[in-house]
C-alpha cells in the first residue's frame, strides 16, 4: 500500500509530535533519567551525561524555605551529603528559583552559604529559567532524584516520611534518601522508589 505525499507528511509529523511528547514526559523510575546541562557555582558546566558510571543525587533546594532550613540546620542534609560524597556519589544541589524569587542566589553566595552550613555537595547547579526543574517536574524544596551508574532513575520524591518543618520530627521519620542509597549500594532494588515530596513550592518564573 502506497501513501500519497500529504498522508505521508501527516504521518511523519505525527511521529515527530509523539517523539517530542515522549521526550517531555515526566521522569519515570526504572527508565533513563532526563539528561541536562547547567552552569555550576564554580563556573563550570555540569552535564549529566558526563556522569555516567557514577551514582548521582539531584537535590532541589531553596535556602530560604523553612523545610530546607530544617534539614540543614539540623545537619540532616549536610550529613547525607558528606556520607554520599565520601562514597564517590555525585551530589548536585539544583536551584530553580528565578531571578527576583525566593532562593535565587549567585555562585559566590551559594559557596559561602554551603560553607556556613557545613554542606558539602559535589556542586550547585543553577536553573534560573526552570528548564531542568520542568524537565524533572520538580515541585518542592527539598526534593530528590537518584540516578544509578547506568543513568537510570531509581528514586524520586521526598527526603523522609514526616512532612513537617519541625526539626524534632527528623529522628522519628523514615529517611527515604539514605535508605535508597543504601539499597543501591548493596545491589538491591530500591524498595520505596517513588514518594510524595513536601516543602515549599519551587519558585519558578511567572
Amino acid at each position: 500500500m502506497f501513501l500519497n505525499q500529504p498522508y505521508r507528511s501527516a504521518i511523519i509529523g505525527l511521529a515527530f509530535a509523539l517523539a517530542s511528547t515522549a521526550a517531555l514526559a515526566a521522569p519515570v523510575v526504572s527508565q533513563p533519567a532526563p539528561v541536562f546541562s547547567g552552569t555550576a557555582a564554580d563556573g563550570s558546566t555540569v552535564n549529566l551525561a558526563d556522569l555516567r558510571g557514577k551514582t548521582v543525587v539531584l537535590e532541589w533546594t531553596n535556602h530560604e524555605c523553612p523545610f530546607v532550613v530544617k534539614h540543614y540546620e539540623s545537619g540532616n542534609i549536610p550529613n547525607l551529603q558528606k556520607d554520599a560524597v565520601a562514597k564517590g556519589i555525585v551530589w548536585l544541589q539544583v536551584i530553580s528559583s528565578a531571578p527576583g524569587k525566593q532562593g535565587y542566589i549567585d555562585g559566590e553566595t551559594a559557596k559561602k552559604l554551603n560553607a556556613d552550613r557545613g554542606a558539602t555537595p559535589t556542586n550547585t547547579v543553577f536553573d534560573p529559567d526552570g528548564k531542568i526543574g520542568n524537565l524533572y517536574e520538580a515541585t518542592n524544596t527539598p526534593q530528590f532524584f537518584i540516578i544509578n551508574p547506568e543513568g537510570v532513575l531509581v528514586y524520586k520524591g521526598g527526603i523522609d516520611s514526616i512532612p513537617s518543618a519541625d526539626i524534632e520530627d527528623i529522628a522519628k521519620a523514615e529517611n527515604y534518601v539514605s535508605a535508597a542509597l543504601a539499597e543501591l549500594a548493596a545491589g538491591k532494588p530500591v524498595t520505596q522508589s517513588s514518594t510524595k515530596p513536601y516543602g515549599c513550592t519551587v519558585k519558578y518564573s511567572g
